[in-house]
């Protein structure tokens, strides 16, 4: 099953392009994720919806896009076509890799036309008129947007996805070239690792390197949005410990030679549709500058890596992840491990 995903900023012409390529890719469906915001309309409390600027900001807005696009595929197999705007490079991680570990594959196209030419169709666009002040308003969210797409551009779009200059030509021959581009492999599917998804509460490892002047490593992953410590799940008859010194080998080439000592012990609660599970920290020591040096280049499971201090790392991590190395660091400090709850201690 495969996902090509058109991407590109408000009025690039992804929809129109989407509709033309169904017609060019066998047993393929158009899929609008613009469906999902606006059946969230009927959903939730009008309050809710006030408190975000953009669909995109809701959690439950990714989770259903992912979970329709996996069953629209296991219903009609074939190829989805999804025309939609991804500016936010934690949003794209989350949705990709939520793909991915439902062993959906995913094409990343980027309708690319000149900002000149971008702004004209943003002044020619049709609005709906039974819009109050539709015109007024859809044109300026639409040129809102082209600053977060120009940051985009300059940071991770381009690096991520196959562009295609459009600027130049109809929908219709925009979508032949992206037929083509699929069809011989000019556009490679996302190099994401498919990681599956749990289905009951895990246990996970973690490791805490630091560099000599004490600051601990963080990895970015490319399946799922925000920062992490180099460890993952334990498999099925795997020591805890274990677990997190073969995933710092393979995450980093970083080998240790002896198991790490447990720092802390937290219990994730279940956040649907996360099961949650305990989530072990380990002091995996003090990394020379020689051994830092010999930390790979990122993979398809990681994006980049780098060593922050403690006050760098709240920046970075979700809060109860920071809460979890906050305490490790404590746990450090005084020679004793700690149990957790949620990034608490209970006692």
């Amino acid at each position: 099953m495969t996902v090509v995903w058109i991407n590109g900023a408000f009025g690039a012409g992804k929809t129109t392009t989407a509709r033309e390529l169904i017609e060019l890719i066998p047993n393929s469906t158009l899929f609008d994720p613009e469906v999902i915001g606006g059946a969230l309309t009927h959903l939730l409390p009008p309050k809710h919806l006030t408190e975000v600027g953009d669909f995109q900001d809701l959690p439950i807005w990714r989770r259903l896009v992912i979970d329709t696009a996996a069953a629209l595929s296991a219903e009609l197999g074939g190829t989805l076509v999804v025309p939609m705007t991804l500016l936010r490079q934690e949003y794209r991680d989350e949705i990709f890799g939520g793909l991915a570990a439902r062993r959906i594959s995913v094409r990343h196209i980027l309708l690319a036309p000149a900002e000149t030419i971008l702004r004209e169709r943003i002044a020619g666009r049709d609005v709906p008129p039974d819009l109050p002040d539709g015109e007024m308003r859809v044109r300026q969210w639409s040129y809102d947007h082209i600053e977060p797409y120009r940051a985009a551009l300059a940071s991770w779009l381009t690096a991520d996805a196959h562009p295609v200059d459009n600027g130049g030509l109809t929908p219709y021959e925009t979508a032949v070239r992206i037929a083509e581009a699929v069809g011989d492999g000019t556009v490679p599917v996302c190099d994401i690792v498919q990681t599956p998804e749990p289905t009951a509460e895990t246990v996970a490892s973690g490791v805490l390197l630091f560099d000599e002047q004490d600051r601990v490593l963080l990895v970015d992953p490319t399946y799922k949005p925000g920062w992490e410590f180099p460890g993952g799940v334990v498999e099925r008859g795997e020591a805890p410990a274990r677990a997190g010194v073969r995933e710092v080998a393979e995450e980093t080439g970083i080998r240790l030679d002896d198991v790490p000592r447990l720092l802390v012990i937290d219990w994730e609660r279940p956040s649907p549709p996360g099961y949650g599970g305990l989530r072990l920290l380990f002091d995996g020591g003090r990394l020379d500058s020689a051994a830092a040096e010999r930390l790979l280049l990122p993979g398809p499971e990681l994006r980049d890596w780098r060593f922050v201090t403690e006050e760098e790392a709240a920046d970075l991590l979700p809060p109860v992840r920071y809460e979890r190395l906050r305490w490790a660091l404590r746990a450090r400090e005084r020679g004793a491990a700690l149990y957790l709850e949620a990034g608490i201690p209970t006692s």
